[in-house]
């Protein structure tokens, strides 16, 4: 599990590098300020969670059996799957029903979040 969220982190974070560039030259005379905004805030995000997932693959590797930590993790990535997602959706198609999805990728975050912290209460150090 260490290897593949490790793995799926990078790529998150090289993912979002790509994507807040894109948004920054190929997109900023194509679309309007807003789905530039929320563009912007799915890579932003998408990088925060990304960073979050790397240090759940290295917590991971040192404290073996943590089911907690793969629920944070699994979290982590279906939350930007989900708020990132659909917030890069939107904002190329403005497809509105697309905007019902954010919230459930919010909540995911939220759940990696408070496994974390569950995790880390719960740890023999």
């Amino acid at each position: 599990m260490v290897k593949l969220f490790w793995t799926i982190a990078a790529l998150l974070g090289a993912t979002s590098v790509g994507a807040g560039a894109f948004a920054s030259h190929a997109l900023k005379n194509s679309l309007s300020e807003r789905a530039i905004s929320l563009f912007e805030t799915a890579a932003r995000y998408q990088m925060y969670h990304a960073l979050a997932l790397l240090f759940v693959a290295l917590v991971l590797s040192r404290v073996e059996g943590s089911v907690l930590l793969v629920v944070a993790g699994w979290s982590l990535i279906a939350g930007v799957l989900l708020f990132s997602g659909s917030l890069y959706a939107l904002s190329l198609t403005s497809v509105k029903v697309l905007g019902a999805i954010t919230p459930l990728g919010g909540v995911a975050f939220l759940v990696g979040w408070l496994s974390l912290a569950i995790a880390a209460w719960n740890v023999k150090l």
